[in-house]
């Protein structure tokens, strides 16, 4: 029984891997808008996922001009009626993509921003998930990736609170990853860093939607900016368009490749951390002295 049940499994595999429908979500914009693209590209069964309706002609109109067939559906995350729609659709490959940055620091963000980062970015996606992965448990097998993000293992100033909701999607995806490992069902997680898309820059500027005092805050927000030089984002395509067609089996991907040392040096840089010595932090000042969409210095000495 074992031997036929592991069949079984294997076969399924091979039928996800030849022939798949793929889920991208937040396909609206950013990352997921032009990996949503150049799958349908390649010939890909592609359900794009857009948050409101607007974005159903916007995107189906760049398809034709681009010559592919993409299916797009309203699929906003934290609608119960959209996540209940999507999980009757047979569903291979999911890619939770959909996400939002809330810039500001922690003493500072409203108290309905700091809900929304999390409904968005963690409870949306989860709740999603749910209905997709038992339907990959019926069918024994398939694949889950959440566009996770460097800051899903370090934390900047002023982006603490996406930080927290990215660190919480890590730990949803590496408990999924065991939990779903014996139905068939794999996942991983890729982590871009600081691309040039108008996401980091946009983050710095959602508080001047915010519902509070403005002299209570303890920063002058128009004085910052995103306070890191961003890379061009045609590395993240690449590796997201890898990992959903099988070529790519690693679990986790940080990018840009190149700043992979310098990530796992923060991270491990932790257990020795002292209390702070009451100086502005170099990535504040950075913050002050940068310009938004500041793109990585290609200057060689």
């Amino acid at each position: 029984m074992v031997e036929e049940r592991e069949h079984r499994v294997l076969y399924r595999r091979e039928v996800i891997i030849v022939s798949s429908t793929y889920l991208i979500t937040g396909a609206g914009s950013g990352f997921g808008k032009e990996v949503a693209l150049r799958l349908a590209e390649q010939g890909s069964e592609v359900i794009a996922g857009v948050e409101i309706i607007a974005q159903v002609g916007a995107l189906r109109a760049e398809a034709s001009a681009r010559g592919v067939d993409l299916r797009i559906e309203k699929l906003d995350v934290t609608d119960e009626g959209d996540r209940r729609k999507a999980w009757g659709w047979d569903v291979d490959v999911l890619l939770n993509n959909a996400g939002i940055a809330e810039g500001g620091s922690a003493v500072d963000i409203p108290a309905e921003n700091l809900r929304r980062q999390f409904e968005v970015n963690v409870f949306g996606p989860v709740l999603l998930t749910q209905g997709i992965a038992k339907n990959m448990i019926a069918k024994g097998g398939g694949k889950i990736i959440f566009m996770s993000s460097v800051a899903g293992l370090t934390a900047d100033l002023f982006t603490g609170a996406y930080s927290r909701s990215k660190h919480a999607v890590e730990a949803i995806a590496d408990a999924l990853d065991q939990e779903l490992a014996e139905h068939g069902a794999q996942i991983a997680t890729i982590n871009p860093g600081p691309f040039l898309t108008g996401f980091n820059d946009t983050m710095f500027e959602t508080w001047k939607s915010w519902i509070d005092d403005p002299a209570a805050r303890s920063v002058d927000y128009a004085k910052l900016a995103f306070p890191h030089e961003q890379f061009d984002p045609e590395e993240v395509y690449q590796v997201t368009l890898d990992v959903l067609a099988g070529k790519d089996t690693a679990y986790r991907h940080v990018l840009p490749a190149s700043t992979v040392d310098d990530i796992r040096a923060q991270t491990e840089s932790q257990w020795d951390r002292l209390l702070n010595d009451g100086r502005r932090p170099e990535t504040a000042q950075a913050a002050y002295d940068l310009q938004p969409a500041t793109r990585v210095s290609t200057h060689t000495d």
